[in-house]
C-alpha cells in the first residue's frame, strides 16, 4: 500500500512557491527519498534525481561546477535528460557524500536557474554547517518514523474517528469503549510493529511479525555500517556498543544511561560526542536531566545525565524478541513493558520538536518527561502498569509553590480522566500534544 505521510503538504508548499532550495533529513530507510519522489511525480513536475552514492560521477561534478551551467551541463551528461531553466527541479539525494553541499547549494539557488531539493541520511553527523548555514536560501524538513496518527492509515480507524479523538484530548472528555479498546489495540500493534515505513507496509500486507523483525535486522545492520563508514577507528566500536545497550538500559528501573555501562573507568566528556552521534544520525532519542522543573528548562539541563531511548520502538520490540512483542499484544502483565512505554512517547514528543528533559531528585523522585508547553513546565509520566494513579513524585512537584505547575499528564492504559491538575490520558493520545492543541486549558475548569 502506499502511505501517506505529514511532511507531504509542506513539501507540496515548497513546491508551489518557496524559491529556496529544500532538504529532506532524517535517519536512514524513514522514506526521504520515496515521499519526495511521489510528491514530484504526483505535482507532474519536471525533474532531475542524481543520486550520489549510486551516480559516482555526479560528486565529481559539483566539485569542479562553477556555475548553474557546469553543473546543468555535467548532470545533464550522465543522466541524458535535457534540463529547462526556470521550470526543472534537480533533486540530490545521498548529498552527505559531498561535504561540501551546505556551500554549494547557497552559491546555486541565489543563481536561481534552477529549483533544489536534496535528501540524505547521516546529515547532522557530515554536514557540520547544516543547522546555523540554511537562513535565507535552504528550507529544512525532518523526517521521521510514521508516528501512531500515521501508522492509523492502515487500519480502518477513520479521519473522523480520528478528529472525534482529538477533541476528547482537548476537551478532557472521556472516548467511548469500543472507541478507546480498539485504539488501545492498535497503539499495542504499533508498538510491536513501530514506524519505519517498509515494514509498516510489511505488516499490511502479511500481518506477520517475522517479516516486521526481518525488516528491523536489515535497518539495524544498515546503522552498524554507517557506524564504521562514517566514523573514525577509535569510535567505531564505542558507537556501536552504545547502541547496543540502549535496550538493556531502559530494562532498568532507573533508566538513566550509565556511562560506566559502555565502558568502565570512561569519563563521560570522552565519550560524548558518541551519544551526540547517534542523536545526529537521527537513531536515538536523548532525554536530558533538568535539575528543577520550572522554565526555561534548558537552564537546568545536565549534559552529563541523560536517558536514551530509540527513534522507532518497533525496532526496540525487536531487540527484545517475539515473545515480548506476543506478550504485548496479548497484556501479559508480567512483562517489564515501562521503558517500551517510554520509548514511544518519546520519538512521538521528539518528533513534534520538544526538547526533551526528566526530573531526579532523591527528596523527590523522578518524573519522566518534562516539557515546555504552552508556556509552562509539563510534567510527564508513563505507566504501563493498572496502578498509573500512584505517582508520589508527580504529587510533590504539583504541590510546590515554586514550580508553578499549572498542570500535568500521565499517559497509561486507562481512558481519559481527570483529578484536579492531573490529566489521566489513554497513551495512545500523545500523538495529540501538539504545542496549541491545548490553547492553555485549565484542567480545573473542565465541567462533564
Amino acid at each position: 500500500m502506499e502511505l501517506k505521510r505529514k511532511c507531504e503538504d509542506e513539501i507540496k508548499r515548497w513546491l508551489k512557491g518557496n524559491k529556496k532550495a529544500l532538504l529532506v533529513k532524517g535517519a536512514r530507510q524513514v522514506g526521504k527519498t520515496h515521499i519526495i519522489r511521489a510528491v514530484l511525480n504526483e505535482l507532474e513536475c519536471d525533474y532531475l534525481e542524481i543520486n550520489l552514492i549510486k551516480d559516482s560521477e555526479a560528486v565529481s561534478i559539483l566539485e569542479q561546477a562553477s556555475s548553474a551551467d557546469d553543473l546543468i551541463l555535467g548532470f545533464s551528461t550522465i543522466s541524458g535528460k535535457r534540463l529547462k531553466k526556470g521550470e526543472s527541479i534537480i533533486f540530490i539525494d545521498e548529498v552527505q557524500k559531498y561535504k561540501d553541499m551546505v556551500t554549494k547549494i547557497k552559491f546555486l539557488a541565489e543563481e536561481g536557474s534552477f529549483r533544489y531539493v536534496l535528501s540524505g541520511s547521516l546529515l547532522g553527523v557530515e554536514l557540520s554547517g547544516l543547522e546555523s548555514a540554511p537562513v535565507g536560501y535552504l528550507h529544512i524538513i525532518d523526517m521521521f518514523p510514521l508516528d501512531f496518527e500515521e501508522f492509523l492509515q492502515i487500519t480502518n480507524i477513520t479521519e473522523e474517528v480520528t478528529e472525534n479523538l482529538r477533541h476528547s484530548f482537548v476537551n478532557r472528555k472521556p472516548v467511548m469503549d469500543v472507541i478507546h479498546q480498539k485504539m488501545s489495540d492498535m497503539f499495542l500493534r504499533y508498538l510491536v510493529v513501530g514506524g519505519m515505513p517498509e515494514a509498516v507496509k510489511i505488516f499490511a500486507d502479511t500481518n506477520n511479525l517475522n517479516d516486521v523483525i526481518d525488516v528491523h535486522r536489515d535497518i539495524k545492520s544498515l546503522y552498524k555500517l554507517d557506524f564504521t563508514q562514517y566514523e573514525t577507528e577509535d569510535k567505531k566500536l564505542l558507537i556501536s556498543n552504545a547502541y547496543d545497550i540502549i535496550p538493556s538500559e531502559l530494562l532498568k528501573q532507573n533508566k538513566r544511561f550509565f556511562v560506566s555501562d559502555l565502558k568502565q573507568g570512561k569519563r563521560f566528556d570522552r565519550v560524548q560526542k558518541t551519544f551526540l552521534w547517534l542523536e545526529n544520525a537521527g537513531v536515538s532519542v536523548p532525554v536530558y536531566n533538568s535539575s528543577e522543573p520550572k522554565i526555561p528548562l534548558k537552564l537546568s539541563k545536565k549534559q552529563s545525565l541523560f536517558k536514551l531511548y530509540l527513534s522507532d520502538v518497533g525496532m526496540l520490540t525487536t531487540e527484545y524478541g517475539m515473545s515480548t512483542k506476543r506478550m504485548l499484544i496479548n497484556r501479559d502483565s508480567s512483562l517489564n513493558a515501562g521503558g517500551i512505554f517510554e520509548n514511544a512517547i518519546a520519538q512521538t514528543l521528539y518528533s513534534k520538536k520538544y526538547d526533551l528533559y526528566y526530573y531526579n531528585s532523591n527528596r523527590i523522585g523522578e518524573l519522566d518527561f518534562l516539557i515546555e508547553y504552552n508556556g509552562k513546565a509539563l510534567p510527564i509520566e508513563v505507566k504501563s502498569g493498572k496502578k498509573y494513579t500512584v505517582h508520589s513524585a508527580l504529587n510533590k512537584c504539583i504541590n510546590n509553590p515554586d514550580y508553578e505547575i499549572g498542570e500535568a499528564i500521565v499517559f497509561a492504559d486507562c481512558n481519559v480522566s481527570v483529578d484536579d491538575k492531573i490529566a489521566y490520558m489513554p497513551v495512545y493520545m500523545s500523538m495529540f500534544l501538539d504545542e496549541d492543541s491545548g490553547e492553555g486549558f485549565d484542567v480545573k475548569k473542565i465541567e462533564f
